[in-house]
């Protein structure tokens, strides 16, 4: 069992209140080998809601009380975020899920990548807080584009 972005399966989720289908997740969904969850709603928020992004850092600097998650308007919303992430890890851990497929380039999912607290659509090599708090403890996250990877992994039994 792997866990995997909502907006990645369909769900009308992102901050806009769109979805970014991976017809590849969908399936796994159908075949009860992935389980969908989205950290933001997990942390409170609604959608659609205000874009986000992490200013002074990454995930990890988040996680450290280095960095926060910062609305468009201003506001500070670093605590929900976290709350996210934490409520994920407890579904993964209950799932006992070793491998989790992330939409890149979010505050709380960028697993490689992120846009960088500028609001201008420029990204940086960083992880979101979920994919940070994840990898922290022990689990594997791959972005959309390492799906591919995986599934030859998974097919081969790995």
């Amino acid at each position: 069992m792997i866990l995997v972005s909502s907006c990645l399966a369909g769900l009308e989720v992102r901050y806009n209140g769109t979805h970014c289908l991976n017809s590849k997740i969908r399936q796994m969904i159908a075949e009860n080998k992935a389980v969908a969850v989205c950290p933001e709603l997990l942390g409170g928020f609604s959608t659609p809601r205000e874009p986000a992004e992490i200013v002074g850092g990454d995930g990890n600097d988040v996680l450290d009380m280095k960095a926060k998650v910062i609305e468009r308007s201003g506001r500070d919303v670093t605590e929900l975020y976290i709350k996210g992430a934490y409520n994920t890890l407890r579904i993964a851990q209950e799932l006992q899920v070793d491998t989790v497929v992330l939409k890149e380039f979010s505050p709380s999912c960028g697993s490689s990548s992120i846009y960088n607290g500028e609001f201008q659509g420029k990204k940086i090599s960083g992880d979101g807080v979920n994919a940070a708090l994840l990898k922290r403890n022990g689990i594997k996250v791959v972005s959309e584009a390492g799906l591919a990877g995986l599934l030859l992994m998974v097919h081969k039994g790995r």
